[in-house]
Parts: structure tokens; C-alpha cells; sequence
């Protein structure tokens, strides 16, 4: 007996038009901070500004990443892709994260050889440039600040502005510090350290997105605890061949194996929705299915070994 759940969750269903309408806004006013950073740094000779409107567009990217995985939840699974295109928002993470370091790796080997052999920056356009960003990322945080609570989309999107205000804010003091001191070794050491801050993120997008993509256990559950939850329901007497994973980023999904005591067979279909309602209430494990279990399984074999077969024979390698 195989029971299926999706308790009616969908990913980003929640989130009404005034949320895409937040997020439409804010990715263009991020846009235009983007451009006009990217100008004025080539304009002031500024590697910092250069630096943040690297750092600007991985919030740009984030915007609509967030975006698009609302608009991605309303386009339903085909026969060919079944779960639908909620990993696009994965993978293209993925590869915007590795464009985003050899981007960051130019920048850091030009601060480095701009702090050996400074060269002259119009320090009073860079801080007209970097006020404004910074005046628009506080407009846009605040702007995303009340459904960051609630989504974690929204919330991703909410902490990468967060992190330019900051960064603005060290281009702000770069740009002081060369208009007083004429030091232009601030611009390159603060686009240095704005590198570093962003490799931080991107690897960390590279690490959580290859974890999904491998169809690791998700972070913010702990399998074990599931394991324990389940068998404590009445009426189960093992669980093995159990798998968690993730669709995308915040939509899990669980496939276990379950032996009913023997005695209680004759209400498995209600023990099953207990453990779904469980699963969901306490982990937010939405997508399950779980198979009554047979007598060939090994009940040591928690996590149930998946061994490769060649196509059309039986031997495994």
C-alpha cells in the first residue's frame, strides 16, 4: 500500500500579487543602482564601486530569482518533468555563483595591483554614487522587510540587500577617507574586502545548491528525529529505505518504506495520515510516500542502498 501526500501546499502560492509587485519593484530600483555603479565606477576610476555593483547584482539576481520561483510554482508538471521546474531556481544559483567568483577573482587582482600602484580616484563622485546606492537598498530592505519574515524567498532576497547596504557604507568611508587623506589605497583595500564578502556568499549558494542538486538530506532537518517521530507513531513497528530530500530550496520531500504491526493493519490508512500530518506540522514535510512494507526488506537497512544495474540485466556492480 503506497500513500501519497501534498497537503496542499504549493511553493509560493502563498505569497499574493503585492508580494511579485514588492519584488518587481525592488529589482528595478536594485537595477538601476547596478548600472549606475557600474558607470560611475568606470567614470571615478573607482574599483570599490565597481566591487558593490558586483555585489548589487547578486542582489539583482536574488530579486528575481525570488521572483521567478513564484511565477515557476504556477506552471504544472508534465509527463517528461514531473516535478515541474522548481530545480531551474537551483541550478541556475548554481551557475550564477561560479560566473560570480571569476568575476570577483578579476576584481581582486586589480585591487591588488591598484594598491601596489595606486592610481587617482574622483573620490566626491564615488560617494554621490555610493550615498544614492546606499539610500536605495535601506528603501528596498524596508520595502521587503514584511514578508521576509514569512517566505523564505522573500528573506534570501531581504539579507543579500541588507549585505550591499553594508557594503555601501565601506565605499561611503573609502571615498571620506581619500577626499581628507588623498590615501587612494582605500578604494582598492575596500573593493578587496567587498570581493571577499562576496566569494562568502557564492560559495555558500555553491554549497547549498550542489547539496540539493545531490539530493542531500536538507539542512534544517535533522533525519534522524524524523526517523523517531515516525516510529513513534501507533501501530509502526520499523521504518527503513527512508529518503528526504529537496525539490528546491524550501519544498522537501520524503519516500520510506513503513511495517505496520500486524495487528493494526486493518487501520494502516489512518496511521499513514497521522505520520503525514506529522510530517508536515512538525517538519514541514509536505510530498511524502510511504510504502507498506514487504517481507524482503532488511529491517538494519535504515536508509535502504541504492546499487547501479545495467539496463536489461539483473546483476548489480
Amino acid at each position: 500500500m503506497d500513500t501519497h501526500s501534498h497537503t496542499g501546499h504549493e511553493h509560493g502560492h502563498d505569497l499574493d500579487a503585492r508580494v511579485k509587485r514588492r519584488l518587481l519593484v525592488s529589482i528595478t530600483l536594485t537595477g538601476l543602482i547596478f548600472f549606475a555603479e557600474l558607470i560611475g565606477g568606470w567614470w571615478t576610476n573607482s574599483l570599490a564601486l565597481l566591487s558593490d555593483a558586483a555585489h548589487v547584482f547578486m542582489d539583482v539576481f536574488a530579486l528575481s530569482l525570488s521572483l521567478f520561483a513564484i511565477y515557476i510554482a504556477d506552471m504544472p508538471p508534465t509527463e517528461k518533468r514531473t516535478y515541474g521546474l522548481h530545480r531551474v531556481e537551483v541550478f541556475v544559483s548554481f551557475i550564477n555563483s561560479f560566473v560570480l567568483i571569476l568575476i570577483t577573482a578579476f576584481i581582486l587582482y586589480k585591487g591588488i595591483t591598484r594598491f601596489v600602484s595606486p592610481e587617482p580616484v574622483e573620490s566626491v563622485g564615488v560617494l554621490i554614487v555610493a550615498t544614492i546606492g546606499l539610500a536605495v537598498n535601506l528603501v528596498v530592505a524596508m520595502w521587503l522587510h514584511r514578508y521576509a519574515v514569512s517566505d523564505l524567498n522573500v528573506k534570501s532576497a531581504f539579507i543579500h540587500v541588507v549585505g550591499d547596504a553594508a557594503a555601501s557604507v565601506g565605499v561611503i568611508v573609502a571615498a571620506a577617507v581619500i577626499y581628507y587623506t588623498g590615501w587612494y589605497q582605500a578604494d582598492p583595500l575596500i573593493s578587496m574586502l567587498i570581493c571577499v564578502i562576496i566569494v562568502h556568499g557564492a560559495v555558500k549558494i555553491i554549497r547549498e545548491s550542489s547539496h540539493i542538486l545531490l539530493e542531500g538530506v536538507p539542512r534544517e532537518i535533522d533525519l534522524k528525529t524524523v526517523r523517531d517521530d515516525i516510529m513513534a507513531s501507533e501501530g509502526v513497528s520499523s521504518i527503513h529505505s527512508l529518503h528526504i530530500w529537496s525539490i528546491c530550496h524550501n519544498v522537501y520531500a520524503l519516500s520510506a518504506h513503513v511495517d505496520i504491526l500486524p495487528t493494526q493493519r486493518w487501520r494502516m490508512g489512518e496511521i499513514f495520515g497521522e505520520i503525514n500530518e506529522r510530517l508536515a506540522h512538525d517538519h514541514h514535510i509536505f510530498y511524502t510516500t510511504l510504502q507498506a512494507e514487504c517481507s524482503g526488506c532488511n529491517p538494519n537497512d535504515i536508509y535502504g542502498k541504492i546499487a547501479h544495474k545495467e539496463k536489461g540485466h539483473g546483476h548489480l556492480h
